[in-house]
């Protein structure tokens, strides 16, 4: 093996990793335009959650028409890493400036179809980039780069929230609570130029194409594939499925919860340090569980499961300082933390065993964010399971992809397509957020906003039970128990 092929190309895939960057700067504004679009548009919260449908909706569809085309001929083959990705990024571009006549017309179905344009481009962006990433250097290491443009989609989810937030509001004292519409079409022109110079650099850089392959034998492999013959991938399809939801389902109905006198009234403008604190608990755990794929002694890895979460945090409390937020508040947070660090030290480098914990612990989470009597501190019970979602997403795909083979590239645009879940458990969620209308004293002494919470509390125990159930079925199989390496979708 050449020296060129062992090192990392780092001039290509730091050009790769601001494509993460943008899947989450994306995907936090998302939750800055729920709260500001129901305000606007005056919608139920169930339509707010349209939002979360439309753009996760489009990867659904997006991976179907991409599994259907390379039926017939395989598209990554004929076009190649670059040109694919390119299209990708012109089409969210596309999108991106949609943004501009759906606010000139204030027409909320094309909004919904501006983001809907913007996730069919991300569609084609993540089923090439997360091969691309591997490509990019030893194989030996790809897990590694894996894992570091997952912290960097996280960075992306982080600090989007807060620019979105300062770009729409303001900030300290030239702070405003009324929003136009207007003032989204500037963030989205800047997003879509920004898609339109990172599609012109990948098609100038070197990026190589993917080995040919025999297309008549990838024909007779599809042929032959069935999903009920591997219960750990359509078992793994409906663990990804759910772990996207609830991941989404939790920020996307926060601001209807903070919005409750129960839970402080907290307007439109004064939620981003909440968003921000959701998208970096699971940048936290992202960056800790990136830890594992290092090569260090025993001592500097348990320092380093210290080290880079304060370090996270930091960031946090900083980018919302920067912004002028009051974040006193959050200097309790690090509790939940340190109990995540727990946990992740019990979880290992076994992803059963690991998933198992953290649907475990994220379950409990949620009962005592149902059950505190303290709002004040139950919001943080609420938002902590971004901690415990944070490492799930290679922990399921690892189990579900587990023994397939030569079927793994298919199982794995199967479990791309499942990300449809962040469209529609929201809905769920924002359904029952939407019976307090009727039913304004609430059930067992709670408002149904915050008893709406439930839906997240179910998802983590199907999280839980497939990390323990897995195992057992990959056993029967022959099929050795995973390592997990940490990362994140």
């Amino acid at each position: 093996m050449s020296s060129e092929n062992v090192q990392t190309k780092w001039g290509q895939f730091i050009s790769l990793i601001i494509v993460f960057f943008f899947w989450g700067f994306v995907g936090s504004a998302n939750d800055i335009l729920i709260p500001v679009f129901k305000k606007v548009f005056t919608l139920s919260q169930v339509q707010s959650q349209l939002v979360a449908w439309a753009f996760y909706a489009a990867y659904f569809v997006g991976s179907i028409i991409f599994f259907l085309v390379s039926l017939k001929s395989d598209v990554l083959q004929k076009f190649g890493y670059k040109k694919t990705l390119s299209a990708g990024l012109l089409l969210s571009a596309v999108g991106s400036f949609l943004f501009v006549p759906a606010a000139t017309m204030q027409s909320f179905p094309f909004f919904l179809t501006a983001l809907f344009t913007v996730g069919l481009g991300f569609s084609i962006q993540q089923i090439v980039a997360n091969p691309l990433a591997i490509k990019m250097g030893s194989p030996e290491t790809g897990a590694h780069r894996l894992t570091l443009a997952g912290g960097v989609n996280s960075f992306g989810t982080t600090i989007g929230a807060i620019l979105l937030g300062i770009a729409l509001f303001g900030m300290g004292d030239n702070k405003k609570t009324n929003l136009s519409l207007e003032d989204i079409k500037l963030p989205f022109i800047i997003l879509g130029l920004a898609f339109i110079v990172v599609a012109v650099f990948m098609n100038f850089s070197k990026i190589e194409d993917p080995a040919k392959v025999d297309e008549e034998e990838v024909k007779v492999a599809h042929s032959k594939f069935n999903i009920l013959d591997y219960p750990q991938l359509y078992l793994g399809m409906l663990g990804i499925f759910i772990y996207v939801g609830t991941e989404v389902t939790i920020i996307s109905n926060l601001p209807a919860l903070l919005k409750t006198t129960e839970f402080g009234s907290i307007l439109e403008d004064a939620i981003a340090p909440f968003i921000a604190l959701y998208w970096g608990s699971l940048m936290i755990g992202r960056w800790n569980g990136g830890v594992n794929v290092f090569n260090t002694s025993n001592l500097v890895n348990i320092a380093l499961k210290f080290i880079v979460p304060a370090l996270g945090f930091g960031v946090i409390i900083g980018a919302n300082i920067f912004a002028a937020h009051d974040v006193s508040s959050f200097y309790i947070y690090p509790f939940w933390i340190l109990l995540f660090i727990a946990v992740s030290f019990a979880g290992g480098k076994n992803a059963g065993k690991t998933l198992m914990l953290f649907g475990i612990s994220g379950l409990l989470m949620m009962v005592l964010g149902l059950a505190w009597p303290n709002p004040e501190i139950a919001k943080f019970f609420f938002i902590s399971g971004g901690l415990f979602l944070s490492i799930m997403w290679p922990s399921i795909f690892d189990l579900a992809i587990a023994g397939l083979g030569k079927n793994t590239g298919k199982a794995s645009s199967f479990l791309i397509m499942m990300i449809l879940g962040g469209g529609v458990i929201p809905l769920i969620q924002g359904s029952i957020c939407d019976l307090d209308a009727t039913n304004p004293n609430g059930i067992m002494g709670i408002s149904f906003t915050h008893f709406s919470y439930i839906v997240p509390l179910l998802g983590f125990a199907y999280l839980a039970f497939y990390g323990f159930y897995c195992p057992k079925i990959l056993k029967k199989q022959g099929v050795s128990h995973v390592i997990s390496e940490g990362g994140g979708h």
